[in-house]
C-alpha cells in the first residue's frame, strides 16, 4: 500500500525540472510557538509505520513520528503546547484540496478526525482559533509520485516525457495549499518538508533527481513566507555510497521490512531537521508566554 516504489522511483519526477519560480522578496516568517501546532500531510506527517499498521496498533500507537518528537522540542519553549494533526495516510495534494481522506474513508483512524478535505479542516481550525497557531508543517507529494508512477506503468521513458507537467501540477497544488494557509495564519510559522531518495539500490542515479525536486518545493515554500526542511543531506549524506546505504538502512525501514517510511530513529532525525530549519533554536533558554485576548506570544526568561 504505501510500497518502497514510490520513493524509489519518485526522483525521476525531476528529469524535466521546471524553472525556479520567482519568490517572494520578503523572508519566511519567525513566529515563536502559541498555543496549537497544527500537523498537517500525509503517512509521514500521522508517523505511519507499516509494521503498525499490520498489527491493527490505533492511532495511539503512533507516537515516534516527527510530529510527536518535533512538538516534545517545541514543549522547551512552551510546556502548555496542544499539537493537533490531521496527518492522513495516502493523501496526495489533490486529496489535500478536495478531500476526502483515502484511509479515513475506509475506515482507518486518524489522530484528529476531520471530514471533507484536509485544507478545509485546516483553515477552519484556523479561523476558531486566530492567533493560536504556530507552527505549522506541512509533508506532501509522496503519494501524487506514486500514483504518476502507477500511471506511467513505472515506465523511466514515460516518466521522463510527462515529469515537466505533473511537476507544475505538484507545485501549483502546493501554492494553492500554502496560500490558504497563510491568509489563514498570516503570522504563524509555516514549515514544509522535503524529500528523501529511498532507491538504495541506485542512489547515483537517483540523488540528483530528489535535490532537484526539493529545489522546486523550496521554492513554492518561500513564496508564502514559509520554510523548507530538506532531509535529504541526513538521509542520503553525499561523499561515500556505503555510508549513505548505511543511513537509509538505519533511518528507514527499507533493510529491515521494505517500509520505506521512517524508522523511530529516521522520525527523530526528521524532527531535528524541522527544529533547524524553523529557527527555533535562537529562543533556547527561554520560554513562550501567550497573550490569548491580544492573540500573540510573548517571551520570557526562564
Amino acid at each position: 500500500m504505501f510500497a518502497a516504489k514510490t520513493l524509489l522511483v519518485a526522483g525521476a519526477i525531476a528529469a524535466g525540472v521546471l524553472g525556479s519560480p520567482t519568490s517572494t522578496e520578503s523572508g519566511p516568517k519567525f513566529d515563536p510557538p502559541r498555543h496549537y501546532y497544527l500537523a498537517l500531510g500525509d503517512s509521514v506527517a500521522y508517523g505511519y509505520q507499516q509494521a503498525k499498521f499490520d498489527a491493527k496498533l490505533p492511532p495511539a500507537a503512533y507516537d515516534t513520528g516527527y510530529v510527536d518528537d518535533f512538538a516534545a522540542k517545541l514543549r522547551g519553549l512552551r510546556p502548555r503546547l496542544d499539537v493537533v494533526n490531521y496527518g492522513c495516510p495516502r493523501e496526495s495534494t489533490p486529496s489535500f484540496i478536495a478531500g476526502p481522506c483515502p484511509l479515513n474513508e475506509v475506515g482507518f483512524k486518524l489522530h484528529d478526525a476531520f471530514t471533507g478535505s484536509q485544507l478545509d479542516a485546516a483553515t477552519a481550525f484556523l479561523r476558531a482559533h486566530r492567533g493560536q497557531v504556530s507552527p505549522i508543517t506541512l509533508t506532501l507529494s509522496g503519494q501524487d509520485i506514486g500514483d504518476f508512477i502507477d500511471a506511467c506503468g513505472g515506465d523511466l521513458a514515460c516518466i521522463a516525457n510527462r515529469a515537466p507537467a505533473e511537476i507544475a501540477t505538484i507545485s501549483s497544488h502546493l501554492r494553492t495549499i500554502l496560500a490558504r494557509l497563510r491568509a489563514g495564519a498570516p503570522d504563524a510559522e509555516i514549515i514544509v518538508t522535503g524529500a528523501w531518495d529511498g532507491a538504495i539500490a541506485d542512489l547515483a542515479f537517483a540523488d540528483p533527481l530528489f535535490e532537484a525536486l526539493n529545489e522546486g518545493m523550496a521554492a513554492a515554500a518561500a513564496d508564502e513566507r514559509a520554510r523548507f526542511a530538506d532531509p535529504m543531506p541526513v538521509f542520503n549524506p553525499q561523499g561515500d555510497p556505503g555510508v549513505e546505504r548505511a543511513a537509509l538502512c538505519a533511518y528507514t525501514g527499507l533493510c529491515a521490512d521494505e517500509d520505506a517510511h521512517p524508522s523511530d530513529a529516521g522520525y527523530a532525525a526528521l524532527a531535528g531537521v524541522v527544529w533547524d530549519a524553523s529557527g527555533y533554536a535562537r529562543l533556547t533558554g527561554r520560554r513562550v508566554v501567550e497573550v490569548h485576548h491580544l492573540g500573540v506570544s510573548r517571551l520570557a526568561g526562564t
